[in-house]
């Protein structure tokens, strides 16, 4: 079964920006949308946005214009750029399929942005 491992987040300032990589352990080729989701602090998981296996995007409304999702499929990764980080961008942040059955979680990697 393919696990999914998460990284790149860390603390930053309001305005600043992060690189998330989500490593596959196994091929992602067939997967027709990966996504990345969040979930904050006593709230429900999120999905911030997804790529098609074409390369289309798309993405929840507070995330356009910031947030860019990319796919390396010959490494199994799925990256997200977040530009203009906002406090309420603080959360853990998950990649899985955005159609289909779901993978099994991973660990996630902790966003914090401070004002």
């Amino acid at each position: 079964q393919v696990q999914l491992v998460e990284s790149g987040g860390g603390l930053v300032q309001a305005g600043g920006s992060l690189r998330l990589s989500c490593a596959a352990s196994g091929s992602i080729f067939s997967i027709n949308r990966m996504g990345w989701y969040r979930q904050a602090p006593g709230k429900q998981r999120e999905l911030v946005g997804y790529i098609t296996r074409g390369g289309s995007t798309n993405y929840l409304d507070s995330a356009k214009g910031r947030f860019t999702i990319s796919r390396d499929n010959a490494k199994n990764t799925v990256y997200l750029q977040m530009n203009s980080l906002k406090p309420e961008d603080t959360a853990v942040y998950y990649c899985n399929t955005a159609s289909g059955q779901l993978m099994p979680w991973g660990q996630g990697t902790q966003v914090t942005v401070s004002s």
